[in-house]
């Protein structure tokens, strides 16, 4: 029904940001972490988005780019995962992330997402082999905020050193995504002290 929202950010936290179109008319539309970041700081913004519609209510789910968005639909053909569970998955991990995990059947490492069982890590694995590879991860329709540390080792282990002081993986990861943003070239320990300054 709705391709995509652009317009002015006017209210944004982890879980929805609110986009006030030419009209007048503000959208409240649900995001992941991941989106999150990437739209942080902007004044205006523009989210492609996934319209749920039930008898009891109307939700729009937004994505900063499109291949994100193709990946909560898979997940969304998984049973027993909804709306707000492929959310949190996407919020817990990024899509090159999810699509390594699947690819190499690493159901335990979907398992430690919030509120996911090993049953339903292993139906994910199942469901998206061979699909989630189809939609070309290294191409163009990975964003270009997210192309210079997408596979960055660097990122990783600075990622692993927040989570082992205390972080939880979702701040670890804006924290260091925050820092390889302003500087791409940045070491682990660069990207770890940055992290510590700037994520409470």
């Amino acid at each position: 029904m709705y391709e995509y929202i652009t317009g002015l950010l006017t209210d944004l936290t982890p879980s929805y940001a609110v986009i006030e179109t030419k009209d007048g008319v503000g959208w409240l539309i649900n995001i992941s972490l991941s989106t999150f970041t990437q739209i942080e700081g902007k004044k205006e913004c523009k989210l492609f988005v996934y319209h749920i519609q039930r008898e009891d209510a109307q939700t729009l789910f937004g994505f900063f780019d499109k291949t994100e968005r193709e990946v909560f639909k898979m997940l969304l053909d998984v049973s027993g995962v909804g709306p707000n569970t492929a959310r949190v998955i996407l919020s817990s991990m990024s899509v090159l992330e999810l699509e390594n995990a699947v690819s190499r059947e690493d159901s335990k490492m979907i398992s430690r997402v919030k509120g996911i069982g090993t049953k339903t890590a292993q139906k994910i694995v199942i469901e998206l082999k061979g699909k989630i590879q189809k939609i070309g991860l290294s191409s163009e329709n990975i964003s270009a905020e997210e192309k210079p540390f997408a596979n960055s080792l660097e990122r990783e282990e600075a990622v692993s050193a927040l989570v082992m002081l205390g972080y939880p993986k979702s701040q670890a990861e804006k924290g260091a995504d925050m820092a390889l943003k302003q500087d791409p070239t940045m070491s682990a320990e660069d990207i770890i002290k940055f992290a510590l300054r700037n994520v409470k």
